[in-house]
């Protein structure tokens, strides 16, 4: 067996099914031996159906809860029989022969560990999915209410702007909607880390995997389109949660307490900045339904922190 692809996934038939059309048709276009297995987390809208009827020959592991991104596909790779995994998003779709282009250049450089792919948004634009490994400067900027003052050239470096979407190059770390591995990383380095339930595991993985002397690439040829956070934005809040949690997680374990600790009052602050906006706006009648939605998940992300410390 050549590949196995992993998808996790959770209420998003319709995704699903277009994302296991696209594999179908680019593994026409060029042939691979591949496999592919979907870790269901419990979904209630007919995906287990759906695959035993319309996709009898893909794998089916339906779990009795929603075991997240992070463990479902832990629980792909363990019964995994490729050479290669690709850990791939339901929402997203194969372009041409990406599937192969991928394997082809793994079985060219034997020292690159870790693939992504040149992921496309859905009306085609890119979608930046390469990076280097954030500073805690980086955090303190990237996707917080600072980001817009961020020094100059800082977000440019860690989103890796000086290189072309089209480029193969070698990088940090790759998105994981489309992350190819050998199946020598992981008997080496183990799977992803289960603390992370979603957010920053791929960066934690490919950093585990250039510690133990592999290459990460990013592949600019191989396209995959990715329409973006389909299972996410159904449990909005507890998406904020874990995207804070695991910023916090991962600067703990590779830069050491004190980081993790002045990051977190630095996020608990800044959400308690944010939250006291929300609410005056919301006071004064600004949009008030909206204004007491953020508050909510202002406070839930403020909890958790505060939980974690």
């Amino acid at each position: 067996m050549e590949l196995s692809i992993i998808i996790v996934s959770w209420n998003v038939r319709s995704y699903l099914a277009r994302c296991l059309d696209s594999i179908a048709e680019s593994l026409r276009l060029a042939p691979v031996n591949a496999e592919i297995i979907v870790v269901d987390s419990a979904s209630s809208d007919g995906t287990v159906e759906l695959l035993r009827t319309m996709y009898p020959h893909v794998r089916t592991l339906p779990q009795t809860e929603n075991v997240g991104f992070t463990r479902g596909n832990n629980i792909g790779m363990a019964v995994a029989q490729g050479e290669f995994f690709l850990l791939l998003n339901p929402d997203t779709e194969v372009r041409g022969a990406a599937l192969a282009q991928m394997v082809s250049y793994m079985r060219q450089h034997e020292q690159v560990g870790i693939l992504g792919a040149h992921t496309l948004n859905a009306d085609g634009s890119h979608q930046s999915s390469r990076r280097r490994f954030p500073t805690l400067l980086t955090a303190f900027f990237e996707s917080t209410w600072l980001e817009p003052y961020a020094p100059r050239g800082l977000l440019d470096r860690f989103h890796v702007r000086d290189i072309a979407d089209t480029d193969i190059a070698l990088v940090d770390w790759v998105q994981g909607s489309a992350l190819m591995l050998r199946r020598a990383v992981y008997e080496q380095i183990g799977g992803l880390d289960e603390g992370y339930v979603m957010f920053s595991e791929e960066v934690d993985f490919c950093r585990r995997a250039k510690s133990a002397g592999w290459q990460v690439v990013y592949h600019g040829g191989a396209y995959i389109v990715h329409h973006g956070g389909k299972s996410t934005e159904q449990v909005g809040a507890v998406k904020h949660v874990h995207f804070q949690r695991s910023k916090v997680r991962y600067f703990r374990k590779f830069h050491g307490a004190a980081a993790a600790a002045l990051l977190r009052s630095f996020l608990i602050a800044s959400h308690i900045h944010q939250l006291l906006l929300e609410s005056l706006k919301g006071a004064l009648g600004s949009k008030r339904a909206l204004r007491r939605e953020r508050v909510r998940t202002y406070w839930q992300v403020i909890l958790a922190l505060l939980k974690d410390a």
